[in-house]
């Protein structure tokens, strides 16, 4: 008998007319967190199915795929629960819609979030579209968010769990897509999944979480994209121009980058970190300073492509906040509209703004929408980059 210390609240979704025995089907990873999402769903009465996705073809060699022992373990777990499994493949999908654009943003000097770019072409499109296909109603995702029906709106909103708070993901989602998504974990905290997971004897309780980017898995992350992007080498410069070493291509270093760069103890230098502050696509030389405090490093705004509105209630001048990276703070900003997209302006310097990242708008809770940052905003680096002759880019 599976007796739970926590069940799903049903009212976070504005679902409490909805007939208990509506189709749902779970995308099960083979992870605790979908695990014990498809058991709160069961348990609280829904037609519960199982569809583990198949985003990634192995062809890479020395690349470890995971994806194997994943699907066992989501048919074990499935077992346990009591609901059918079945495989859906969605690898050529990934490899077109996300897997190349991951790639060519690389090429081009970018730092890509393709987990974004996932939930967006799979999960919450092919992964939804072929389920609404085969019968169900609703889907669901062991994501860590919460849904809120309002008119004729879906809101996003943050998980309750703030180390574990996945809309910063889901912002390029639209609300008509949401309105047929229940995310079950909303209002649970990790512990309290595991907790659950592990009062039900689930084999998943204990397997750890998948870390970083989905098709990566468990191989370092530079090893994995050196065998689909090669060598670039170039210089590694000081921000006066002294040549300090040489790197293997600009791909593989992002703004902020401290770790991995390949600089010891640098003769006549102080001993202090050296974080990546610029990358030159032109050149390929990448600039890096001393201590996370030096003012290359920070910058007043960004420019961001035309923003994706979850609910399309379009804004063109209005204070937000902003958030540039996953698990950072979001931050109070200033968004106006400008000849090429809109224009973020912090109210105090940020650290490390990174185009190709994301920078997700927040009412409070409420995740609004996002947009992919184009470039940086700062005088300091503007004045910088056109002593040293590199390009630069400030729009109006």
């Amino acid at each position: 008998m599976i007796i739970l210390r926590f069940t799903l609240n049903i009212k976070t979704q504005n679902l409490i007319n909805v007939e208990k025995q509506k189709k749902v089907i779970v995308g099960i990873s083979g992870g605790v967190d979908s695990s014990v999402s498809a058991l709160l769903l069961k348990e609280a009465g829904f037609d519960v199915q199982g569809i583990f996705m198949k985003n990634w073809t192995n062809s890479a060699p020395n690349i470890e795929c995971t994806s194997e022992q994943d699907f066992k373990d989501a048919e074990e777990v499935c077992d346990q629960i009591g609901i059918p499994l079945h495989q859906a493949n969605f690898s050529s999908d990934y490899w077109d819609k996300v897997f190349k654009k991951f790639l060519s943003d690389h090429h081009a000097g970018l730092t890509p979030n393709p987990d974004i770019l996932c939930n967006k072409e799979i999960k919450f499109r092919a992964f939804l579209d072929y389920c609404l296909e085969t019968g169900a109603d609703f889907i669901a995702t062991g994501h860590y968010a919460r849904l809120k029906g309002d008119g004729d709106y879906m809101r996003l909103l943050r998980g309750f769990d703030p180390k574990k708070d996945q809309s910063y993901f889901l912002h390029q989602v639209l609300g008509k897509d949401l309105k047929k998504t229940i995310f079950p974990l909303g209002e649970l905290t990790k512990e309290q999944v595991r907790s659950i997971a592990q009062d039900n004897n689930l084999t998943t309780s204990m397997k750890k979480d998948s870390v970083g980017i989905c098709f990566i898995g468990k191989n370092k992350y530079n090893d994995f994209i050196g065998n689909f992007l090669g060598k670039k080498p170039g210089k590694i410069l000081d921000e006066s121009g002294e040549k300090l070493g040489v790197h293997d291509g600009l791909m593989y270093f992002t703004l902020g980058q401290r770790q991995g760069i390949g600089l010891g103890g640098v003769k006549g230098r102080e001993q202090d970190s050296w974080y990546v502050a610029h990358k030159d696509i032109d050149s390929d030389d990448l600039t890096v300073v001393q201590g996370n405090s030096h003012p290359l490093l920070y910058s007043d705004g960004c420019y961001v492509d035309d923003i994706h509105w979850i609910n399309e209630e379009v804004q063109e001048n209005f204070d937000c906040k902003v958030q540039i990276r996953y698990q950072s703070e979001a931050v109070r900003a200033r968004v106006s509209k400008s000849s090429e997209g809109y224009k973020v302006k912090f109210i105090e310097p940020q650290l490390a703004v990174t185009p190709g990242q994301s920078a997700v708008i927040y009412r409070d809770d409420e995740c609004l929408g996002g947009s992919i940052i184009k470039d940086r905003i700062s005088k300091i680096y503007y004045d910088w980059a056109e002593n040293r002759g590199y390009n630069y880019q400030a729009y109006g």
